[in-house]
């Protein structure tokens, strides 16, 4: 399977999450884009410029693309919902974009049959509703994985559950001692508690430190433990993927936390 191209650095979180969760469905189905140009209405030239982040995926090529690689395309069209209400106006379903995307992001990919789509004369208010009770039950089955141990760590996103430690600042000299700590069997370094969080080349934060010291504990070491992923971060994530038969893009996702903090 050819490798993918670095997403553009301007897109959104949001955005971004969407892709690489529909890059690694195609991936996990074997098609290629042209496979996809065939099986769809969509050309696989349009599907190089969506999952590239050239140019926004529709609603339909979401539920095209999960139709033909036979996945349920529920969690997909939230993180497309959320994705788009994010590239809108600041209001009532924007204010919970970001974690809604997080939720989403950590549900693992089942195959269904793909549920009816929200009417497209729904007004605002009613969108707002029905995103809402979608993130209620996202929620709760992210609450049932991590019981049933299909996820190991906590869905939080960002910094929450480590104000204390106050914002992250990246210094060139400055790195950090890993904990080796477990808490109901899952892993933990001491510096987030992240499950979700998204990061690649160019991320910085606790959540990279966090990500270093796992992988350094599972003896993949990516070199100094400072925050900043680079490219020996990187290459050090493809091992990992690469020795737990993960997707090995270099992407630290919900699969790949799952794993770290085994």
């Amino acid at each position: 399977m050819p490798r993918w191209k670095e997403l553009p650095a301007q897109l959104g979180e949001q955005e971004r999450q969407l892709l690489v969760q529909l890059r690694r469905m195609k991936d996990h189905s074997g098609l290629s884009l042209a496979s996809l140009g065939a099986k769809t209405s969509y050309s696989g030239s349009s599907w190089e410029r969506y999952l590239n982040g050239k140019k926004p995926v529709p609603r339909a090529a979401v539920e095209e693309l999960a139709q033909v690689c036979g996945t349920d395309p529920t969690r997909l069209l939230v993180l497309h919902e959320v994705a788009r209400a994010a590239d809108g106006p600041a209001g009532p379903v924007g204010s919970e974009a970001g974690a809604a995307a997080s939720e989403a992001a950590a549900q693992p990919v089942t195959r269904a049959s793909a549920p009816p789509g929200p009417p497209a004369e729904a007004p605002p208010a009613a969108r707002t509703v029905r995103l809402r009770s979608a993130l209620t039950a996202l929620v709760l089955a992210v609450a049932a994985a991590f019981a049933g141990g299909l996820l190991a760590g906590q869905a939080v996103s960002g910094d929450e559950g480590d104000e204390g430690r106050g914002a992250f600042a990246y210094a060139r000299e400055r790195t950090y001692t890993c904990e080796n700590g477990r808490a109901d069997g899952v892993r933990y370094a001491g510096y987030a508690t992240t499950a979700t969080a998204i990061l690649d080349r160019g991320s910085s934060g606790w959540e990279v430190v966090e990500a270093q010291c796992l992988l350094k504990a599972h003896g993949f070491g990516a070199g100094r433990i400072d925050g900043a992923y680079g490219d020996g971060t990187k290459a050090a994530v493809k091992r990992f993927q690469r020795a737990r038969d993960l997707v090995a893009d270099g992407i630290v996702g919900p699969d790949t936390w799952g794993a770290l903090r085994t």
